[in-house]
């Protein structure tokens, strides 16, 4: 029978490691009845390449195994390969210890149950963003929330979301503002800033609701901005983002955007939790609607 699905699979980090990962993944592929190719990738940047070259080879259906990360190399191979076109069908099999987009699409976090959701193959269709020449499906940000992400990736020590909650709280001790100008569809401001946070869907982290109202198909960014709050602030606002209460403060500003420039102090930039950028200064948002078909 010929192969109909591509696995591209992360073997570092998340809920399963190394060789045992493989295993366990092959034999739930197989429980479930799947035809299926898998890959390793053995370097950053390695799922992109990959992703790319199964598209291009024909394969119908690639999926991610593995984090937020992983997924996102996919989607930027997918996307890149395809073009001004639809992108070829993802599929997702959620290893990581986020999981954000995997949650937001109300996919299975146990191995089995998601093998089961790919070989049902039932798709919809969501929008990508992209930053600069990132692509992402999840949430992207400049400013304090990368920062997070670099602190995190240094505190393996710490596991599960706990981890981002620490990281999250060391980051805001040391905290500086950045100075920015922000232009988005119908709007402008020009200041400090500490953190911009944009979303196509609504959480990220395991955790932060940053932007607790987008939504995965609907056309459009939403993004937050806060302006120079102090330390004390932000960490009486970290508890709120668990929830999305921390748009209503009178600092944060929540809109939504079809497109959104800034020119900014040197930040990092991050795509669904990957740092691709440390010293960005022009930063361009735009969304891609119905760009991306997912097997949910």
């Amino acid at each position: 029978m010929t192969k109909q699905i591509k696995i591209i699979l992360n073997t570092f980090g998340g809920r399963i490691s190394g060789s045992a990962r493989q295993r366990m993944v092959e034999q739930a592929l197989q429980k479930a009845g799947l035809d299926f190719d898998l890959q390793a990738t053995d370097h950053p940047g390695h799922g992109i390449e990959l992703a790319r070259q199964a598209t291009e080879a024909g394969w119908p259906i690639v999926v991610a195994a593995g984090g937020d990360g992983t997924i996102n190399e996919v989607v930027n191979g997918l996307v890149q390969a395809a073009g001004d076109g639809e992108a070829g069908t993802l599929g997702i099999l959620p290893l990581g210890t986020a999981n954000d987009l995997a949650d937001g699409l109300g996919l299975p976090q146990e191995l089995n149950a998601a093998c089961q959701r790919l070989a049902r193959g039932q798709t919809r269709l969501i929008d990508v963003g992209q930053v600069n020449d990132r692509y992402f499906a999840n949430n992207s940000a400049v400013g304090l929330e990368p920062v997070v992400t670099h602190i995190h990736d240094q505190m393996r020590w710490i596991k599960g979301n706990a981890r981002y909650i620490t990281a999250a709280l060391k980051a805001i001790v040391t905290a500086k503002p950045w100075n920015m100008e922000i232009t988005w569809d119908d709007g402008h401001f020009a200041g400090s800033v500490i953190l911009v946070s944009v979303g196509n869907t609504n959480r990220t982290g395991g955790e932060f609701y940053m932007t607790p109202h987008a939504k995965v198909d609907d056309g459009l960014l939403d993004f937050i901005f806060a302006a120079d709050l102090s330390r004390l602030q932000l960490v009486k606002l970290l508890p709120q983002t668990f929830s999305g209460k921390h748009i209503h403060h009178p600092g944060i500003t929540y809109t939504q955007t079809t497109q959104l420039t800034i020119v900014s102090a040197p930040t990092p930039i991050q795509a669904d939790g990957e740092i691709f950028d440390h010293n960005a200064t022009h930063i361009t948002y735009r969304i891609i609607p119905q760009k991306l078909r997912v097997i949910q």
